[in-house]
């Protein structure tokens, strides 16, 4: 039997996915065509299928093919870049259920919003490494909290080492597109996200042009100093929401997205990362819509567009997309990819990335 620390740590469990164990076979054929094939990006790893941001969901997503894996990046009190989708952790960890943790849950203003939990600032690496994950969304995907507490808290420094060996041993470099949560909210708590990022790039000799890497953020100011602070040499995506603005920006995200502020944000990004339905709206009834000309638009400023995020379950699907009533079924998820790949995208981000791998496939 593997010793458990080991599973903890590296997700020995990743190796198979039971319900499509058929598909994880089929990069390896494409991944031989052009370099300008969309690349499929696997939002927290593998997420439709393993608890998000553990090493479990990060080895899944690249053994089905993702060409790169997402880590979500926060600040330990002790100033270490951990991989969790907030700050506040109640809904990704054990953490509330852990007595001796009680009194540090806490009320905290998050870009202007007041929320109660946990909080990664309030904790150092050596607490949060006791904690576990735990499935965010068990309503959704019930099969998932079976591997509750089973996985740590990794840290961006073991998704990178977890990277390399992964590459080493697929014979093909897996990237990654770490995002930086929340930055202005870390920084007024004197722990930069950037600075720590910008570090682990370095030892892991990633930061360099041609690495496969990109770094992601919603807020512009935290994309312009790694691009002139910091002088990162890997690529730049701003996130884009489909309404309001980036956090202390006077600036909408629809205003990003014109053809003059796209021409600006070319200045200092390398792409964008769309909600999808700025790609494709979605009518009245729910069903899905016509191309915007945002693909259009962005290529002419020079820019890539990876949208998020696709999911298979029938609730996050158009609705012409969806089987069945029961919301958490698996819909016409391929159907919905393909639509989206043919508009042009560079790539997309979605939960389960075998999916994504077999509609690029069916598309090409």
């Amino acid at each position: 039997m593997a010793d458990r620390r080991q599973v903890l740590r590296m997700g020995a469990v990743a190796a198979a996915a039971p319900a499509l164990a058929g598909a994880v076979a089929a990069p390896a054929a494409a991944h031989t065509t052009s370099r300008r094939q969309p690349e499929i990006f696997g939002h927290r790893g593998a997420s439709g299928y393993r608890p998000e941001h553990t090493l479990a969901s990060y080895e899944l997503a690249a053994r089905m093919g993702a060409d790169y894996i997402e880590p979500d990046l926060v600040s330990t009190k002790d100033h270490v870049l951990v991989c969790r989708h907030e700050p506040e952790i109640s809904g990704t960890t054990d953490v509330a259920s852990r007595p001796e943790f009680a009194d540090r849950k806490r009320t905290v203003v998050l870009d202007g919003v007041s929320v109660t939990g946990w909080w990664t600032n309030d904790f150092t690496l050596a607490e949060l490494k006791t904690l576990r994950a735990i499935e965010r969304l068990p309503a959704v995907r019930q099969e998932n909290t079976l591997y509750d507490k089973l996985f740590e808290v990794p840290t961006f420094t073991e998704v990178l080492e977890l990277r390399a060996r992964l590459s080493k041993e697929l014979g093909r470099d897996i990237g990654v597109i770490p995002e930086t949560k929340h930055p202005t909210y870390f920084r007024r708590l004197g722990l930069d996200l950037e600075t720590p990022l910008v570090r682990a790039l370095d030892r892991a000799r990633l930061n360099k042009r041609g690495a496969k890497v990109w770094i992601q953020s919603f807020e512009a100011v935290n994309l312009k100093d790694l691009n002139t602070k910091f002088r990162v040499q890997v690529n730049l995506v701003f996130l884009t929401s489909a309404s309001g603005s980036p956090f202390n920006d006077p600036k909408t995200y629809a205003q990003y997205l014109t053809p003059a502020g796209l021409k600006e944000l070319s200045s200092y990004v390398d792409g964008i990362g769309p909600d999808k339905s700025q790609v494709i709206p979605r009518n009245a009834d729910g069903t899905l819509g016509t191309p915007s000309s945002l693909v259009k638009d962005a290529h002419a400023a020079g820019l890539k567009v990876i949208p998020y995020t696709f999911r298979a379950e029938n609730q996050f699907l158009p609705a012409d997309y969806r089987v069945g009533t029961d919301p958490n079924a698996y819909g016409r998820a391929i159907d919905e990819q393909i639509t989206f790949l043919k508009t042009g995208i560079d790539g997309l981000f979605t939960d389960q990335p075998d999916i994504g791998v077999l509609s690029r496939t069916l598309t090409n």
